[in-house]
C-alpha cells in the first residue's frame, strides 16, 4: 500500500490505524513516531504528536505563533577578491576545465553586448542579458551532459557550457531557416534535443512542474539521472513554484531546483515580494533540503549543484538552491530599470562583486591566467560573435510548411484545407506576401 493510499484508508475509517501500524515499516517511519502513532488510547501522554499530518512535531503548553525561524547561512568557497577562503573547499578541477569555463564566461558577456546593442538597432525583436549572473555556469559544469534542463530565459551560459554553437544562438535570435526551433519562438527561447535542454517558454514557472514529472519519470527509470529547473525569485511567486515543489517532495523526484535570486524579479525588489527569509525557506517548509548559496561565487555554485546532485541521484530526492546575485542589466529589452533603482546602484554592484572579475582573479592567483591573455580571448569572442551574427542575418525566414508541422502524425482534414488555402493564396499573391524571404 503506497503512503499516500494508507493515510486515505486511515482518514475514512476503511483500515484505519491498525493498517497504518502493520506498514509503518515499508513507510520507514522512526520507531519514536510509530509509538506516537500507534500507542492506545489508554497509554500516558506522549511529547510526540499523534496526527499523521505533522509527525515531528511536539505538543506544548505555550500559545504562541512562530513567526520566524533562524535566517539560512549563505554558502561561499571565494571572497570578492577571488580568494579562497578554505582551503578544504578549494575545486577539484583542472586547468583547462576552469579555464574554459571562464572562457565561456567571458563569451556569454560578449554575445549579450553584442545582441543586446542588435535589438536596440532593431535586427531583432527581443533579447535578454545575464550581465552580473555569468557565475551560473558554474552549475551547468557540474551537472552530468544528459540530466535534463528545465531554463527560464537567463541560462544561455548553460547551454554554452554544454556545447550550444554561437550560431546556434544567431540562428535562434533571428528565427532563421536554422533554428532549430523553426521559427516558432521569441529570441533567447533556446532549446536542443541533442543537449538535453527543454525549449523554453514564455509563461512563468511553468517549467517548475514540468520538471518534476520529468524527475519522476527517470526516477521510475532507474535512468540515475536527474533534472535541474532554473527560475527567478519572481516566478517562485506562481502557483507552479509550489506545485511543483510539493509534487516533487511527495513523490521523491531527482529534481534540482535552482532559483536564481537577483533582487528584481521583472520590476518588482524583493523586499516588495516576500517577508519571509527569500526563496530558500520555502524549501524547508515543503521537506525538501535546501542550500542558499553565493551566486556571484562560481565555485560556490559548482560544489552546492554538484553536491545537489548526488542527492538528488543516489537518494532520489529533490534539492532546492538558491543563489544570491544581483542582476546588473534591465530585465529585458522591454525594461528600463531606471525606473525602480538608481543607476549609481547598479554601477556600485557592478565594481563591488563581479562574478567574471572573482573567477579571473582566481585563475590568476593560481597562476592559470594573464592579464594580456583576458584581453586576447575578449577580442576573439567579440569577433566570433559578430560573424556567427553576420551569418545568421543573411539566412532566410523557416519555411511556411512548418506551421503546420511537429503536432499531429497524421495532419487532420481541417489543417489540410487551411494548409492548402495558404499554398493557393502565396501561388496567387507571392509579392505581397513576400515568398523569396522564406526557405
Amino acid at each position: 500500500m503506497s503512503a499516500s493510499a494508507l493515510f486515505r484508508t486511515a482518514c475514512t475509517g476503511r483500515a484505519g490505524l491498525p493498517a497504518m501500524a502493520r506498514h509503518s515499516k515499508a513507510l520507514g517511519l522512526l520507531p519514536s513516531i510509530q509509538a506516537a502513532l500507534f500507542s492506545g488510547s489508554g497509554s500516558a501522554p506522549r511529547k510526540k504528536v499523534m496526527f499523521p499530518g505533522a509527525l515531528t512535531s511536539e505538543y506544548t503548553h505555550d500559545l504562541r505563533f512562530a513567526s520566524s525561524v533562524e535566517s539560512i547561512p549563505t554558502y561561499q568557497v571565494m571572497d570578492t577578491d577571488g580568494r579562497v577562503l578554505d582551503a578544504a573547499n578549494e575545486p577539484h578541477m583542472s586547468k583547462e576545465e576552469a579555464r574554459n569555463i571562464y572562457k565561456n564566461m567571458l563569451i556569454l558577456n560578449a554575445m549579450d553586448q553584442i545582441l543586446y546593442e542588435a535589438q536596440r538597432q532593431g535586427r531583432i525583436s527581443f533579447y535578454m542579458t545575464s550581465f552580473g549572473e555569468e557565475a551560473l555556469i558554474g552549475s551547468a559544469a557540474a551537472l552530468d551532459s544528459k540530466d535534463h534542463v528545465f531554463g527560464q530565459y537567463r541560462e544561455a551560459g548553460v547551454l554554452l557550457q554544454r556545447g550550444f554553437t554561437l550560431e546556434q544562438f544567431m540562428n535562434q535570435c533571428y528565427s532563421n531557416e536554422k533554428d532549430l526551433g523553426k521559427g516558432r519562438q521569441m529570441p533567447i527561447h533556446y532549446g536542443s534535443k541533442e543537449l538535453h535542454f527543454q525549449t523554453i517558454s514564455s509563461p512563468l514557472a511553468t517549467q517548475i512542474p514540468q520538471a518534476a514529472g520529468a524527475a519522476y519519470a527517470m526516477r521510475r527509470e532507474g535512468s540515475k539521472q536527474c533534472a535541474i529547473c532554473y527560475f527567478g525569485e519572481g516566478a517562485a511567486s506562481e502557483g507552479d513554484f509550489h506545485a511543483g515543489l510539493n509534487m516533487a517532495a511527495t513523490l521523491g523526484c531527482p529534481v534540482i531546483f535552482y532559483c536564481r535570486n537577483n533582487g528584481y524579479a521583472i520590476s518588482t525588489p524583493s523586499i516588495e515580494q516576500y517577508r519571509g527569509d527569500g526563496i530558500a525557506s520555502r524549501g524547508i517548509g515543503y521537506g525538501i533540503d535546501t542550500i542558499r548559496v553565493d551566486g556571484n561565487d562560481i565555485w560556490a555554485i559548482y560544489s552546492a549543484t554538484k553536491a545537489a546532485r548526488k542527492i538528488a541521484v543516489e537518494q532520489n530526492k529533490p534539492v532546492l538552491i538558491e543563489a544570491m546575485t544581483y542582476r546588473v542589466s534591465h530585465h529585458s529589452t522591454s525594461d528600463d530599470s531606471s525606473a525602480y533603482r538608481s543607476t549609481k546602484e547598479v554601477e556600485d554592484w557592478s565594481k563591488r562583486d563581479n562574478p567574471i572579475s572573482r573567477m579571473r582573479a582566481w585563475l590568476e592567483g593560481k597562476g592559470w591566467w594573464t592579464k594580456s591573455e583576458d584581453a586576447e580571448v575578449t577580442k576573439a569572442a567579440k569577433a566570433d560573435v559578430l560573424r556567427a551574427f553576420a551569418a545568421a542575418e543573411t539566412l532566410k525566414k523557416p519555411s511556411i510548411r512548418h506551421l503546420f508541422e511537429d503536432v499531429y502524425d497524421q495532419l487532420p482534414p481541417e489543417l489540410e484545407r487551411e494548409r492548402a488555402e495558404i499554398e493557393g493564396l502565396i501561388r496567387k499573391y507571392p509579392d505581397y506576401y513576400q515568398v523569396n524571404e522564406f526557405a
